[in-house]
């Protein structure tokens, strides 16, 4: 039996070694790629949040609204009466986020940072409190209670009994820091909390003046 050479040993320890180090260099930039495409669609997803903002500032229908009759165009659906997400399918508004922010007004200008809204797939939304101690939002604050709860969640569970309501509080307080609402069923929904959501800080702010 020919035993084998040492410098066909080395040779082939070496053209693995180039191998691995062609595949490590390979891998790397690949990685390298995925971060940057990260990046990119982290980078697209604020834009167009900020698109969305700015056709809800500018138009008398919110950039929801526009959203929901584009896609119901694309899957042609045809009567005017059909805009919201009963008549959407639930593909369609997979992975979307639209994003909402309250400010409190000066001088008929945004001042204030008060809450964010988001609504994740027209079926999940988010609301957090910016600053719960100055806030003071609890559940059984009568502005709470009768403007967010009765003005709109008691509402909307009347016609959504699937609907849900959970919240999480600021530190080891009573003060409510996010409000997780679950089983949305329609734009429309949405558009009646972010709407008794901006009326309550309102309440709030003038409250604590």
């Amino acid at each position: 039996m020919k035993s084998m050479d040492p410098k066909d040993g080395e040779n082939e320890i070496e053209k693995l070694s180039q191998m691995l180090s062609k595949l490590q260099d390979i891998y790397y930039k690949k990685k390298e790629q995925l971060t940057e495409l990260e990046l990119e669609i982290n980078e697209l997803r604020e834009v167009i949040n900020f698109l969305g903002s700015l056709i809800s500032g500018k138009s008398f229908h919110s950039a929801d609204e526009l959203y929901s009759k584009e896609v119901l165009k694309k899957t042609n659906i045809t009567n005017k009466d059909q805009y919201f997400v009963e008549e959407i399918p639930k593909q369609k508004v997979e992975g979307t986020n639209i994003k909402r922010k309250i400010f409190s007004k000066k001088n008929g200008k945004d001042d204030e940072l008060l809450c964010i809204l988001n609504c994740y797939d027209l079926n999940r939304v988010e609301i957090k409190i910016i600053d719960p101690k100055q806030r003071a939002i609890k559940e059984t604050s009568e502005d709470f209670i009768r403007i967010f709860l009765k003005g709109a969640l008691i509402k909307i569970k009347e016609n959504n009994p699937e609907m849900t309501l959970k919240y999480e509080y600021f530190k080891s307080t009573e003060l409510i820091e996010l409000i997780i609402i679950n089983n949305l069923g329609s734009i429309k929904e949405y558009d009646i909390i972010t709407s008794k959501m901006r009326e309550l800080s309102a309440k709030e702010i003038s409250s604590n003046t």
